[in-house]
């Protein structure tokens, strides 16, 4: 694979549709990144925090950390002192433990809700009642060492294009809704993380501002 080439065709198609690049770097090692690093990328993203932990005391520290895969309850300890986003909060357990973690080293850590909009059980995420919930809580607004700046999800696993366009379509307009409400101080909803490798066009064209790109940049997982 041709990293530097394929991080110069990306951030350029990408920008064009109005997103960002996240080049996923999981199971590929630090060398193969630093590729991508050298050739002007910044914003990688990690599926395990012990991966990205190790990465990041390796690589350059100009790097923005994104955390998009399941994060447990004890490992935020790990990640909250660096990490530029979480794009997997899936519970209002988890959101008071980023806050703890954050409060503990005075840092404000940005997040994402993710929301579960695929018709698979093996997803993670609110529903969209529960996501209305996390709005109208009290006790959001209480968690002032996490910020979040809006919405990520993961359409399902298909070649149906339709369906998967769909998926995107909903989760966009989930996001207009809660931008228009009344919302807590720490709620900004300014980002939306949707689509891969296989599905980031039909995302870009559906409106996310953060795609999540692995292996058409690096290659089959190692």
């Amino acid at each position: 694979m041709d990293i530097k080439k394929n991080i110069n065709l990306f951030n350029r198609e990408v920008t064009s549709l109005g997103g960002r690049l996240i080049a996923v770097g999981k199971t590929h090692p630090p060398e193969k990144l630093l590729e991508a690093y050298q050739a002007g990328q910044r914003i990688f993203g990690e599926n395990k925090v012990q991966e990205m932990t190790g990465k990041y005391e390796v690589l350059p520290k100009d790097i923005a950390w994104h955390m998009i895969g399941h994060l447990q309850s004890n490992k935020v300890k790990f990640i909250a002192p660096f990490v530029a986003l979480i794009h997997s909060v899936d519970s209002f357990r988890l959101m008071e433990e980023i806050h703890k973690q954050g409060k503990k080293i005075g840092r404000i850590v940005p997040c994402l809700l993710q929301v579960h909009i695929a018709q698979e059980e093996t997803k993670f995420g609110f529903d969209e009642n529960e996501l209305y919930s996390v709005m109208e809580n009290p006790k959001t607004s209480d968690l002032d060492f996490i910020r979040i700046d809006g919405l990520m999800g993961m359409a399902s696993l298909t070649e149906d294009k339709e369906k998967i366009r769909s998926e995107f379509r909903h989760l966009k307009t989930i996001f207009r809704t809660l931008s228009s409400r009344k919302r807590p101080a720490n709620i900004m909803m300014t980002e939306l993380s949707m689509g891969m490798s296989s599905d980031y066009k039909i995302a870009l064209e559906e409106g996310s501002t953060l795609v999540r790109i692995g292996t058409a940049i690096f290659g089959e997982r190692g």
